[in-house]
């Protein structure tokens, strides 16, 4: 938007943000409300202002991302509106990267106003940005602003054709066009106003995927399991990536190599064959000493926050360097787009030197092996639909072994098939955490974090905030103390409310900053990694508690908005 918010700041914001107010919103905005589906629908309105809209949704039930790069905006809208099913972020077009890294998606995205403000030259990006953010069957509302500029303000020339071709483009289709005068009642400035809806995901990700999983040639399962490591970091691991321009993400190739070792090892453990060679594991490339140093390991061990030392740290960095290099020249290298020798994901491996005595599993360490590029089209698809794509690969491995294991004239046990494609979470285990609340309870008070209830021996439990049935995650950010009688009775496996979780900020990260950070130099680095590879953080590496939180909203945002987890609507009350 070439900067053009810098002319609503300071005391003109002000001024605009009262003028904005001035209108209905249940006026302004009946053109689209037939369109809009039940509530709680995700909604993201970019370039909120004052937030007038957004908090219409709001109050209408709807969950609202509202975007608006202006702070003098931002803060008049939080000072006006400030319902819980709101959530603001300082991003604009055409990139909307910040908007990207929340890893979800929405069912309808207002452009109110806003169009104009965006260059001609940036419009075919952000056009394509908006449709990306559409979940399948999405609806984007546009108003167009027609008549002279006002100066100093960035507005260009605007028409619905421009919007007919760039829909046509995407594949979206126009299901409204209107005309409305000004609300605010200048004579030479007139509204058009356009409703369009995305078919389906538009992306051609899901084809490919499927082509990937079932048509495309594969001389063993390492296709597979480099889509399958992909999608787990997708699932679990969204703050270790990088949003890389327009089309793409960078993963740190540590990271997929940690999710390769952890998904071969259990199958290589029960000797299920991976290629057709009835030779063992003698011909996996990535199966040498370092990959025979871990084996005591389980796959619960290799997961991000884990410390190794002595010889173990060597092994390991050893076998993940072995996996690096084997996805880089094997999978990485033949996955390529249908009809094309191009690869779909670009991997970039760096020789990651000696091992260090003391082996942090943390973003810092695991991008030493290198990147892997990841298509944005494809990644968001993985985040959005892994509860189906995960089967689908699953099913697609258990089907090559089979048939490699009929080649070498063996026999396989389903069951031992089962267990072993199983991706290992860790054991719902807070016991390290439950000591640590004791620690704190002998030390002083300790108050249950969604009610400031005293805690005792007798009262105490430990909640994850987002709930483990939705998303198995043991990270020590996401453990809390609770009072027994609010977390058995009333908040259970319902994910808090945006209100909630608002509401409880001061006691979560007085428990953060008390339980963990305070207590050791191993407690607070395993606090700081787990966080920066799980959540979406303001910035790479910005480890301050604030920043965790609200990392931790943006992840409550996406399993509310992307897998539909029912809310705790507060204390006291049932989600």
């Amino acid at each position: 938007m070439t900067r053009s918010w810098q002319a609503y700041e300071g005391d003109e914001g002000r001024r605009l943000a009262e003028s904005y107010e001035s209108l209905d919103p249940e006026d302004l905005n009946a053109w689209f409300k037939p369109f809009l589906p039940a509530a709680p629908a995700a909604i993201l309105d970019v370039g909120a202002g004052s937030g007038r809209d957004a908090a219409w949704l709001a109050r209408m039930g709807h969950q609202v991302v509202a975007v608006e790069p202006s702070a003098a905006m931002r803060a008049e809208g939080a000072r006006r509106h400030s319902d819980g099913r709101m959530t603001w972020i300082d991003d604009s077009l055409p990139g909307l990267d910040q908007v990207l890294r929340l890893g979800c998606a929405f069912d309808v995205i207002l452009v109110s106003a806003v169009w104009m403000h965006v260059a001609s030259p940036d419009r075919r990006r952000a056009f394509r940005k908006l449709t990306g953010l559409l979940k399948p069957g999405g609806l984007l509302l546009i108003t167009l602003r027609h008549g002279p500029a006002v100066p100093g303000r960035g507005m260009h020339p605007v028409s619905t054709e421009e919007i007919a071709a760039l829909a046509k483009a995407q594949g979206a289709q126009i299901l409204h066009e209107g005309q409305a005068e000004d609300r605010l009642r200048r004579p030479d400035v007139r509204w058009t106003q356009v409703a369009l809806r995305l078919p389906d995901d538009g992306t051609g990700a899901l084809p490919l995927l499927r082509h990937v999983i079932v048509n495309d040639a594969k001389s063993s399962t390492y296709k597979l399991g480099l889509l399958r490591a992909v999608a787990r970091a997708a699932d679990g691991a969204q703050g270790a990536a990088q949003v890389e321009g327009d089309d793409a993400v960078r993963l740190p190739l540590g990271l997929i190599a940690l999710n390769w070792l952890r998904l071969y090892k259990p199958l290589l453990d029960a000797g299920l064959p991976q290629t057709p060679s009835n030779r063992g594991t003698s011909r996996l490339g990535f199966v040498d000493a370092g990959w025979h140093g871990i084996s005591s390991l389980s796959p619960l061990d290799l997961r991000v926050g884990g410390t190794f030392v002595g010889d173990r740290a060597a092994a390991l960095h050893a076998a993940l360097k072995d996996a690096a290099q084997l996805i880089c020249k094997m999978p990485a290298s033949y996955m390529t787009f249908p009809g094309s020798d191009t690869p779909i994901l670009q991997a970039a491996f760096r020789a990651p030197g000696q091992p260090p005595d003391t082996l942090h599993l943390d973003a810092s360490y695991l991008v030493r092996f290198g990147t892997l590029r990841v298509p944005m089209h494809l990644w968001r698809a993985l985040a959005r639909h892994d509860v189906w794509i995960e089967p689908a690969l699953v099913a697609e491995w258990q089907r090559l072994m089979e048939g490699y294991a009929l080649r070498q004239q063996r026999a396989l046990d389903l069951g031992v098939i089962t267990r072993a494609m199983a991706w290992h979470e860790p054991a719902r285990d807070v016991r390290f955490v439950r000591d640590l609340a004791r620690e704190r309870l002998r030390q002083g008070r300790l108050h249950c974090v969604w009610s400031g209830r005293n805690l005792s021996e007798s009262n105490l439990d430990i909640d994850h905030c987002l709930p483990w049935t939705a998303w198995p995650c043991d990270d020590l950010w996401n453990l809390m103390p609770t009072h027994r009688e609010v977390n058995q009775r009333q908040k259970r496996h319902f994910l808090p409310s945006a209100e909630t979780l608002s509401e409880s900020r001061d006691r979560i990260l007085e428990w953060w900053h008390d339980a963990y950070l305070k207590r050791d130099e191993v407690t607070a680095r395993r606090f700081h990694s787990e966080a920066a590879v799980a959540l979406a953080l303001d910035e790479p590496g910005e480890f301050t508690p604030e920043s965790m939180f609200r990392g931790m909203e943006r992840r409550r945002l996406a399993l509310r908005v992307d897998h539909l987890v029912a809310e705790w609507g507060g204390f006291g009350r049932g989600g």
